[in-house]
């Protein structure tokens, strides 16, 4: 296993597993149940739990409090070209919260998987890559 794993809850494992290894480019390390997958992409590995079963990710807290999707902690995947990577998910029918934000140090978009968890793709500025000019 790696250092550090990220856990997304989502509504539905196989759904996911189409999103992230079908467009997003991860691949299954890992699917024993149909409520927990485990994908990985270069370093970045994640665990995907439904939100019910038997399983450790679908456990709730003491007082009672069901995981759940969404939120906006996510997980920032690098891009090269920020403009044509958005231009190919949006034909695939990817849903975005929002469009391209020019930032301090790069330009990001969220996307949401199937569930609604939220995803980054974050292009840094360099040399040959300023910001925009406004």
């Amino acid at each position: 296993m790696r250092q550090a794993n990220f856990r997304y809850i989502v509504e539905n494992v196989d759904a996911a597993l189409e999103f992230y290894c079908g467009i997003l480019g991860f691949e299954v390390q890992m699917h024993p149940a149909p409520q927990f997958a485990m994908i990985v992409k270069d370093e970045l590995c994640i665990a995907l739990s439904a939100p019910s079963g038997p399983g450790g990710g679908a456990q709730g807290a003491q007082d009672g409090t069901r995981p759940t999707p969404g939120g906006w902690n996510r997980i920032s995947l690098p891009a090269t070209d920020l403009y044509a990577e958005v231009e190919r998910l949006r034909a695939a029918g990817v849903r975005f919260r929002n469009d391209v934000v020019e930032g301090v140090g790069g330009r990001q978009v969220v996307l949401e998987d199937p569930s609604g968890n939220p995803v980054e793709l974050f292009e840094a500025y360099s040399d040959s890559n300023p910001a925009k000019e406004k």
